[in-house]
């Protein structure tokens, strides 16, 4: 079997990606039988589909002549080599089989190559350029400080850390952002049960479990009575004046948290670059944040309430502040405290002249899709250029969860059970079972990927 010289193809770049060279011979094979340039061919040599290689659409080229004579003349002209097996007529197209021995031959190839023999020393394979020079920032995962780490996490840090490990392999410097929940009114609330249902002795035997049980029965109290949120308003109210009686245990739960949090990670193979927070962005920006809107003239007065009226674009109103604490939308609540949409500007503004990023995504579920998409707006109206970069990658939540309730479910209790459900699987071979050097280990690892693998299966 013949094995051609290949030309030279601007767009193409075999050294990183094999198929290049596949699509160079089909196209050579299409310019010598038609009046084409090798780049006009190969511009037309597309990946096919329902068990074809590659597909050439004939009439994209505008060549004069009836197609089935054009078809004709490749064919006429075709012999197989070590790139390309056979050619058939389907219509309008041409679809080519690559040489399948080649085809193995030259992966595996180029995957040794690109893995064990870089000069970097280190694994190149599957990477481009396309994104060299450029920042991303890739917010995800963000659980809350005090809770623990549920399966309703798993879905944003498998989707956060897949996009980082993507956009770096493109060449982008990637900055992995972990944006945890510190703040806020529910730490009103912890602290407040922490009064009456905390101990110091299960505290430092299971923090993030003593601190969950804590949360979800203060909940309970807060539904029974309307005072509880009150007080917890005013706890969140002596936090955020800075309130060194009421910080003290705050910062306990957060360090013990963090500490927590990163087990699991290492646990999912995951890392991130900052651990960045709520309680983190500075007043100075949330500030400098709600001058630029009053002086543009963007937030408005209707009926005692002040809005950011976004329903021109089908936005509603963004959320409004009402008599009795209740929330505004680009401003505080009555008690002076900050709420989210106020500290998500500040802190994309905050992100912005530190990284300089040339894109931004938030890995957030679709709950908060009007949320992100008010917030989108709001920035893009306050004449931010950079505003058009946010991008809201969303998924859909694991179905009857929910914290306060204690109905959810954690991580740990998952890896455990994948783990016992692998380690009996593998001891049904009892001959492959002794060969394995750690049992144990290797059924929670596969446990792991099996996890990852179900969750990104799913319908998001």
């Amino acid at each position: 079997m013949a094995s051609s010289a290949l030309p030279i193809v601007s767009n193409a770049d075999s050294s990183t990606c094999i198929f290049d060279s596949f699509r160079t011979a089909i196209a050579k094979k299409v310019s010598e039988a038609l009046p084409l340039t090798i780049e006009q061919a190969y511009s037309g040599v597309d990946y096919g589909k329902k068990g074809v290689d590659f597909t050439v659409a004939l009439p994209r080229f505008k060549l004069p002549g009836k197609l089935d004579e054009l078809a004709a003349k490749v064919i006429s002209k075709f012999e197989s080599d070590d790139w390309v097996s056979s050619v058939t007529h389907d219509k309008a197209f041409l679809h080519f089989q690559l040489n399948s021995e080649s085809l193995v031959r030259r992966v595996l190839d180029q995957v040794h190559a690109r893995t064990h023999l870089t000069k970097s020393k280190k694994p190149e394979y599957g990477t481009n350029t396309s994104g060299k020079g450029k920042k991303v920032i890739i917010e995800y995962s963000s659980p809350n400080i005090a809770k623990s780490f549920h399966v309703g996490h798993l879905r944003s840090t498998i989707i956060g850390a897949f996009l980082s490990n993507l956009y770096e392999s493109c060449g982008w410097e990637v900055v992995r952002m972990n944006y945890l929940g510190d703040w806020g009114t529910q730490f009103g609330l912890i602290a407040t049960g922490f009064e009456k249902y905390g101990s110091q002795e299960e505290l430092e035997k299971d923090a993030i479990k003593h601190l969950f049980d804590v949360y979800v029965k203060v909940n309970k109290d807060a539904e029974a009575d309307p005072n509880v949120k009150t007080e917890a308003a005013q706890w969140f109210k002596r936090m955020e004046d800075g309130d060194e009686s009421a910080l003290k245990n705050w910062r306990v739960w957060r360090e013990l948290s963090v500490k927590k949090y990163e087990e699991q990670y290492d646990r999912l193979n995951v890392h991130f670059d900052v651990y960045n927070g709520e309680s983190m962005v500075g007043k100075e920006w949330q500030d400098k944040a709600l001058e630029r809107l009053n002086e543009m003239g963007l937030i408005s007065d209707a009926d005692g309430a002040k809005i950011v009226d976004l329903t021109k674009w089908k936005l509603q109103s963004a959320v409004v502040r009402k008599k009795g604490g209740r929330k505004i939308s680009i401003s505080r609540f009555d008690d002076g405290s900050s709420i989210y949409l106020t500290r998500d500007i500040g802190g994309a503004i905050e992100r912005y002249e530190k990284y300089k990023f040339d894109k931004m995504i938030y890995v957030v579920s679709s709950q908060q899709d009007l949320h992100l998409a008010q917030f989108f707006k709001v920035l893009e109206l306050m004449e931010f250029p950079w505003a058009k970069t946010l991008q809201h990658v969303n998924y859909g939540l694991v179905q009857g969860m929910s914290t306060r309730k204690g109905t959810v479910v954690f991580l740990d209790q998952i890896i455990k059970e994948a783990a016992e459900v692998m380690y009996n699987q593998m001891k049904q071979n009892e001959e492959k079972f002794a060969a394995v050097e750690d049992p144990e280990t290797t059924a929670r690892e596969i446990g792991i990927t099996g996890v990852k693998i179900q969750d990104m299966a799913a319908k998001r």
